[in-house]
């Protein structure tokens, strides 16, 4: 390595120093991270607390989507399921319902879910016997709710629910990460790990170093190991 990359690789590691600082004092001005899922559940217990329920709808309302369409439904069934699912949960939430002694958040919302999109499917082959198909041919007497979820992807509901719901925990510890570090080290680590650019796009883009990309990429990478964690525990 030359001298003057040497000074400049220098000189990178003492500003990161100071963006870390900014981080902590940014974290001492009390700034609102997003909340937990625990968090969360425990504010949805006072009903006039709006905030906290369009947190809560914005958190979960694209996962339930996502969700419904992977399991076949369309973009409108699949809406109707994110509204049902939702009111749902609000009854329950103000019949206290729910509470963690009962089992995990998680599966809770799984079952809900599951079943608006059973509802889904029992309704839409409703409208097609309606519309002149043989009605044998969707019989439902004898069928479980569970089992009219088609299984188009070789896998079961669980694990299109375990897949997408780790997705879901990856965009909420990404929140997470972004509140606790600098602005130009979260679009460094956003471009590089998450966008997947290689270092040189990124450093004609953002005009930044090769060293500040790697330097990123390990403190807010490290940073994102400690959300995913924590929000791992927190299911």
């Amino acid at each position: 390595m030359s001298e003057p990359e040497k000074e400049s690789e220098a000189e990178v590691v003492e500003e990161d120093a100071a963006e870390v600082t900014k981080g902590k004092k940014k974290a001492s001005k009390g700034f609102n991270y997003p909340a937990t899922r625990k968090t969360l559940i425990q504010k949805l217990k006072d009903w006039d607390d709006q905030a906290s329920w369009d947190e809560f709808f914005r958190t979960y309302s694209s996962f339930v989507f996502k969700v419904a369409c992977k399991a076949g439904l369309s973009e409108t069934e699949s809406n109707e399921v994110v509204q049902e699912t939702f009111i749902r949960v609000a009854k329950n939430m103000k019949k206290k319902n729910f509470t963690r002694d009962g089992g995990s958040f998680k599966a809770w919302l799984m079952n809900q879910t599951r079943w608006r999109i059973a509802d889904q499917f029992r309704t839409r082959k409703q409208q097609e016997i309606y519309q002149g198909r043989p009605k044998d041919a969707y019989d439902d007497r004898n069928t479980a709710t569970m089992d009219m979820i088609p299984d188009n992807s070789n896998f079961g509901f669980e694990h299109l629910w375990e897949r997408e719901w780790k997705g879901n925990l990856t965009d909420m510890a990404l929140k997470r990460t972004k509140a606790k570090v600098s602005p130009q080290q979260y679009q460094i680590f956003y471009c590089y790990v998450v966008k997947g650019w290689e270092v040189d796009e990124v450093r004609k883009e953002l005009g930044v170093t090769s060293a500040q990309v790697y330097l990123a990429k390990h403190r807010v990478g490290r940073v994102m190991r400690k959300e995913l964690e924590y929000l791992d525990k927190d299911e």
